[in-house]
Order: structure tokens, then C-alpha cells, then sequence
């Protein structure tokens, strides 16, 4: 996939540099501005799906937080109830912007991330999660700015996105909220779209930033028809064999993308293709035509 990136994804780059107004809001002028007279230059639209973890980038502030802790009563409380309990409170805010906070995608640390609206703040306590599980997925919407001074997050040194747009829910509770097909059992449909969904996720190096990844994500998020139609082939016994992301020809003034799904049917080999649309210009996509067959030209 990665040797079929619309031009769009090839000519924003792979290094972004950040505006003047992110280089002011990043973490209260703590990030490095070395590429802001480069600021003309557009920052990476991300729309990432993974983990978000806190970390202490210093001891005082973990010191600071045991002692917030030491003040509420945590009688019977794991560790990971007693930090969402005081972090959650309104007095310990100022705790959260001291935090960094850490989005990893497939286990690797990716991202480090910053509200670009002090008030969103809040959103972060969400991905703590008193009782976390495997399950647990976070989605980050954004810019992806420049990367981490060593001092920003004790010598971790990641890319910092702006986030517009976080919000964390459990993967089953996504894909039970989904409308099902009529003629398919709520297990059969559960189980292929988890597969969609998982297979979305790993798609090879997906970390929600090229105009592919993006779109493959939004879908994955935004759209039902994608799993609809998963469960409907594996009822026909085809098999999910591939899935890709090409621009469409439709591409001119704006950037968009066809996101292709193979199906192959396990007994005699022949491939039926699905495709949506997906416009990727801006940093919220959006579909643009729903999934209808599709024949390679």
C-alpha cells in the first residue's frame, strides 16, 4: 500500500513543521520552534487509532500526584482506580497538564499528545480508565507537529499532535452499536466485523497519518457499511483477502481515495472488489460515496 500514496500524502511530506500559533500553544511555548520560520509549510492532518497512556516526565510531578493521592481515601482501590479517582477531580486539574500523555498504536509509542483547546483537557481523563482492558481503543484526530525536545517528556522524543478530537470507547461496544443485516446472527456479524475493524488497524505502519491510513481509519470509525458488508461475503464463503487505498480518479481540486476491499471465495478462487470513497483534504474526512462495487481499470 505504502508504494501507491496519492500524491497528496507525497507532497505534504514526511516531516512536518508547525505553524506559528502551534509553536505558541504547544505545552506553553515548551516545544522546540526551530522549524517555525518554515511555518507556510502545512502541519500533517492525523486521524490515529490506539492507546493513550499518561507519563511523569519528571519525578516532581509524580511526587506531586502520590501526594493528591495520599490526601483522597483509596481504601480497596487497585493503583489504576486511584489514579483515574484523582485525576478525575476537579481541584487535581492542574496535575493533567503536567502529565504527558503518550498515544501508542500496535504497542509502539507513536505520538505525544497536547489538547489544542486547554478544556479539552478533560477528554484525556477518559482514556484513563478505572478497569482497562485489551479492548480499549482511543481515537485522535489533530495536527501532527514537530518533534519532542528531550526535556518535553523525559527524553522521549515523539512527534506532538494538536488533538481537535479524542474520544475512547471499548471495540465490542463499537461493533455492537452497529446496525446488523437482517439475514445475518449477531455472532456471525460480530465476529466479521471485528475482523474488518482489526485488520484496518494493522494495516502496515498505521499510524493515522498518511492520506491512506486516514481514510482506512475513517471508515473503520465512521462508517457501518463496511461491516455489512463483511458479514454478507463470509455468509457467500468469500474470504477478506485484501485491502487497499489508491487515489480515484475523481481526485482534482480536492484529495480522495478509494478504499478497496477484495473478497475471495474460498472454493473457486474468484475475487469480488467493494469500494468507498473518501475525501482526505482536510483534517476531518468524509465519505463521499458509499461502498459499491468495484472493477479494476
Amino acid at each position: 500500500m505504502e508504494q501507491e500514496r496519492s500524491h497528496s500524502s507525497l507532497s505534504r511530506g514526511d516531516t512536518a513543521v508547525a505553524t506559528p500559533a502551534q509553536c505558541d500553544g504547544i505545552a506553553a511555548g515548551k516545544a522546540p520552534c526551530g522549524s517555525c520560520s518554515a511555518a507556510a509549510t502545512a502541519p500533517l492532518p492525523v486521524y490515529a487509532v490506539g492507546r493513550i497512556e499518561p507519563r511523569f516526565p519528571r519525578l516532581s510531578v509524580e511526587k506531586e500526584l502520590a501526594q493528591a493521592s495520599g490526601r483522597a481515601d483509596t481504601s480497596g482501590q487497585t493503583d489504576q482506580e486511584v489514579f483515574y479517582a484523582v485525576l478525575s477531580k476537579p481541584e487535581n486539574r492542574y496535575l493533567l497538564r503536567q502529565l504527558c500523555w503518550v498515544l501508542k498504536i500496535q504497542g509502539l509509542e507513536t505520538y505525544l499528545l497536547q489538547a489544542r483547546d486547554p478544556r479539552d483537557l478533560d477528554r484525556l481523563v477518559e482514556t484513563l480508565r478505572p478497569e482497562p482492558t485489551p479492548l480499549n481503543i482511543d481515537v485522535v484526530i489533530g495536527l501532527r507537529g514537530p518533534i519532542a525536545p528531550p526535556e518535553f517528556c523525559n527524553g522521549l522524543q515523539l512527534p506532538i499532535v494538536l488533538f481537535e478530537q479524542l474520544y475512547s470507547f471499548d471495540r465490542d461496544a463499537l461493533i455492537q452499536a452497529i446496525p446488523k443485516p437482517d439475514k445475518t446472527t449477531p455472532k456471525q456479524f460480530e465476529a466479521a466485523a471485528a475482523e474488518v475493524f482489526e485488520r484496518i488497524l494493522q494495516l502496515t505502519d498505521n499510524a493515522g497519518a498518511t492520506d491512506e491510513h486516514r481514510a482506512a481509519n475513517y471508515l473503520a470509525m465512521r462508517y457501518a457499511g463496511i461491516y455489512a458488508n463483511a458479514a454478507q461475503q463470509f455468509a457467500r464463503e468469500f474470504a477478506l483477502t485484501s485491502l487497499d487505498v489508491r487515489p480515484s480518479p475523481l481526485s482534482g481540486a480536492r484529495d480522495i481515495v478509494d478504499v478497496i476491499f477484495a473478497y475471495t471465495n474460498r472454493k473457486t478462487d474468484f475475487v469480488e472488489k467493494f469500494s468507498a470513497r473518501v475525501d482526505v483534504t482536510e483534517l476531518f474526512p468524509f465519505l463521499v460515496t458509499k461502498l459499491s462495487p468495484y472493477y479494476d481499470r
